[in-house]
């Protein structure tokens, strides 16, 4: 059922109804096994050469797209110049959101049947990126394994109302979503991986690039190490391409493309989890399969295909993160009648839809004299 339609919900909290229907929060009629049974059993095979024409194809692209802007553009009048660049940084950067999905796949064990190659290709591919690779894959595991909790999910966690900064109210305008949109989808991805940025909130200080931070076990520090190496290493190749040939053409070429790619990022994932049909969990209530469930598809039209289908198949890679994204809109479709309303999609325009969750879902709280205290829902009244 589209969550995007408007519809009464039968929750209430300050005596205003939802406009939203909500995605049902009780324990689901089903198990994880009836699910899978449901989806043919090829759309877990995992395939090397597919994989790596996927890899191919992304990079073979974003290659010509920079050949032809380092080798035509300089030739173009100034008119046509000022529409090829823009043009270029959104291709380039829509590209390499692609590419970047493909790591994803990697750090999830979905690449191939070898998991020193998914770790040796999302590693590459990552670092180049400027994602510290091992980092990010050991967060991004414990964010499937605790989606929707409260306590343990590792991003875009919501904030109770009683834990809401001060300031916030004062940002609940048109200028002030405006501002919060825009610093989060131009800086929300570093300042994750800096600062721990809408993460889950930890004892200390915590930072994808610390080997020592809270983040990681002692078992994991090796390949937290590696991973800074990598960014090292991208970053010395990043440094004499702008020595030899000036800050501006490594702007241009890769600097503005990959802050797209990053916003892409921002703004994929802040929709997946963010929607005021969602429901969170706090531990009296939170179970595995109901957070998993927890998530929003999403229709970028053209784009999804060029995103490998991390946008519209998100439900289905909750619940089986190694599935290849190649088999994951099949799969999709066959759970579809499992789930029923528990899977849930939204064709809103993304533009529209990023308003929308900006104005309307701040922070949560469970409703006024629900029998589930646990049961935690997006709000946007202070």
């Amino acid at each position: 059922m589209g969550a995007n339609r408007v519809f009464a919900s039968s929750g209430k909290h300050g005596g205003k109804e939802s406009r939203i229907k909500r995605m049902p929060h009780a324990k689901p009629p089903f198990t994880l096994g009836k699910i899978k049974k449901a989806i043919p059993p090829h759309c877990f095979e995992r395939s090397l050469l597919r994989s790596f024409s996927y890899v191919v194809y992304d990079l073979s692209i974003s290659f010509l797209l920079c050949y032809i802007a380092i080798t035509y553009f300089d030739l173009l009048p100034s008119p046509l110049s000022c529409v090829a660049w823009p043009m270029y940084w959104i291709l380039q950067g829509s590209i390499l959101t692609g590419a970047w999905v493909i790591s994803h796949e990697c750090g999830h064990h979905a690449f191939s049947d070898y998991r020193w190659v998914d770790d040796t290709v999302g590693l590459i591919l990552h670092s180049a990126l400027l994602v510290p690779y091992f980092s990010w894959k050991y967060s991004h595991r414990r964010h499937h394994s605790n989606t929707g909790s409260l306590e343990r999910d590792e991003v875009f966690v919501p904030k109770p109302k009683s834990r809401i900064a001060w300031y916030s109210q004062y940002l609940n305008n048109p200028p002030g979503r405006a501002l919060s949109l825009g610093v989060t989808i131009l800086l929300g991805w570093p300042l994750y991986l800096a600062f721990n940025v809408s993460g889950r909130p930890y004892d200390r200080f915590a930072c994808h690039y610390d080997p020592y931070g809270p983040i990681y076990s002692d078992r994991e520090r090796l390949q937290i190490y590696i991973s800074d190496l990598g960014i090292f290493a991208a970053t010395f190749v990043l440094y004499s391409i702008a020595v030899s040939r000036g800050l501006g053409f490594l702007i241009c070429i890769y600097g503005v493309p990959l802050l797209i790619a990053n916003g892409f990022l921002v703004t994929i994932t802040y929709l997946q989890h963010t929607h005021p049909a969602l429901p969170h969990y706090d531990s009296s209530e939170w179970e595995w399969l109901r957070g998993a469930l927890s998530t929003m598809d999403r229709d970028y039209g053209i784009l999804n295909k060029v995103f490998h289908n991390i946008t519209d198949t998100h439900v289905a890679h909750h619940l089986f993160s190694n599935m290849p994204h190649y088999h994951a809109m099949e799969a999709t479709k066959a759970i579809k009648p499992i789930l029923g309303e528990f899977y849930q999609f939204d064709d809103t325009p993304i533009y529209k839809a990023l308003w929308r969750e900006t104005k309307e879902c701040l922070y949560v709280d469970p409703d006024d004299g629900a029998p589930e205290k646990g049961v935690f829902w997006y709000r946007n009244k202070f």
